[in-house]
């Protein structure tokens, strides 16, 4: 349907200009309220004109020039466009006719300060509000018949402020930034142009292209843009101001964005809030207790329907109930024993440090009669070494293990500790 659409605005575009087959023609003309929407372009702003896919609006800055905004017209005529002309004031002045030709071929006469200031973002503002006054005025006074220009204005090089913004609006003019350039007011030549403006464009896939009818190279690229924009099925789109004469354009809020939310995506129609007729009374009915059933009945039945299943017992769910005491009666609790409150004596305790000394004494007797018996045979009486009494234990700190008894005869040597003899 869309394709339909889209070769039939073509086919009337072309009919309306004779002589001229291969024209892009004009396919439709908006009509915006610029206190609606008082700024647009994103190369700057979140919004943009309310274009349909493969839209363009042409716009030319810094005219008039004779040499070379002739030219442009000549070029838009052949192909039956119309454009939108953002002039300077001191331009207009000095060639009060060539705006006059722009009106006069029905393009939309816009201004762009009286001198063009390189960094207006810059200007005191005092200063920046003279240039956008003296520049309406000047464009004013080249017209000639007492008519005013469209109240779009766009700033020099779009260098924009808060306060240049917030003035613009209180005086209902439309700030018009773009949504792709062609760099033409750079040192390039007409093919990179013509390749910048179709690239861009194909990024977009619509909205405001940014020219300038000065420069020589934008005069060469013209033809073939126009000429690449119709085989590649893009359509040409002029703009005019809403006046008490002529309403603003119906749109929606979501056209003025450059990429809208599709209409199958449910975002795209929040935050509306549909009305929905009542069809009862207004306050709900209290759910009964039989609806909070937690036993289930029927369970079973569609256990047994899906087949193969095997029920398993019914069981209340959650919650269960519980039998609660009656109302005034406490509950009891068991008196605590005695025996949980016994506490071990700790001189009854066995120590790890005590068991370890037993261990060593018993030892070190063992291998002390031994001694002794080795002497008794050998004929030497055996020293009396006093055993260690377990009743006496080591003193904290001392070392567990006993001293090894060096016992020495016959030149040999005899250790205790090891159990082993030389």
């Amino acid at each position: 349907m869309g394709v339909v659409t889209s070769v039939a605005a073509q086919a009337a575009s072309a009919a309306d200009c004779p002589g001229h087959p291969d024209a892009i023609g004009t396919s439709r003309t908006i009509v915006v309220d610029p206190r609606a929407y008082p700024i647009i372009g994103t190369m700057q702003y979140g919004k943009t004109l309310p274009l349909q896919d493969r839209e363009v609006v042409l716009t030319f800055d810094d005219g008039p020039l004779p040499k070379y905004s002739n030219l442009i017209l000549d070029i838009l005529a052949a192909h039956c466009a119309k454009a939108t002309f953002f002039m300077v004031g001191s331009q207009a002045n000095a060639n009060p006719e060539g705006v006059r030709k722009v009106r006069d071929a029905g393009h939309t006469v816009a201004t762009h300060s009286q001198n063009h200031p390189a960094g207006m973002d810059r200007l005191p503002f005092d200063r920046s509000k003279q240039e956008i006054e003296q520049g309406i005025a000047s464009v004013t006074a080249a017209l000639g018949d007492g008519t005013a220009p469209a109240p779009f204005l766009r700033i020099p090089g779009l260098r924009r402020t808060d306060e240049i913004e917030a003035f613009a609006a209180s005086k209902g003019l439309q700030l018009w930034s773009a949504d792709f350039p062609a760099d033409d007011w750079r040192d390039v030549s007409a093919n990179r142009v013509y390749e910048l403006a179709m690239q861009r464009l194909e990024r977009k896939g619509k909205g405001i292209l940014l020219l300038h009818d000065i420069q020589p190279r934008t005069v060469t690229a013209l033809p073939r843009i126009l000429h690449e924009m119709k085989a590649r099925g893009y359509r040409i789109v002029h703009v005019v101001p809403a006046t008490p004469g002529r309403p603003a354009t119906p749109t929606e809020p979501q056209q003025w964005l450059l990429h809208p939310p599709s209409e199958t995506v449910a975002i795209s129609r929040w935050p509306k809030v549909p009305k929905f007729a009542a069809a009862g009374p207004a306050a709900l009915p209290i759910p009964a207790l039989s609806d909070l059933d937690w036993r289930n009945p029927d369970a079973v039945t569609r256990a047994h329907r899906r087949g193969g299943a095997v029920p398993l017992p019914l069981i209340a769910l959650w919650p269960r109930q519980i039998t609660l005491p009656p109302n005034g009666v406490l509950a009891t609790l068991p008196v605590p024993a005695a025996s949980i409150f016994r506490i071990p004596d700790p001189l009854t305790l066995t120590s790890p440090v005590r068991r370890i000394d037993t261990a060593a004494n018993a030892r070190a007797t063992e291998v002390s009669a031994k001694l002794a018996g080795k002497s008794r045979r050998n004929g030497h009486p055996a020293a009396a070494r006093p055993a260690a009494s377990a009743a006496q234990p080591a003193p904290p700190g001392a070392a567990t293990t006993p001293k090894p008894a060096d016992s020495r005869k016959n030149g040999r040597s005899v250790r205790v500790a090891g159990l082993k003899k030389r």
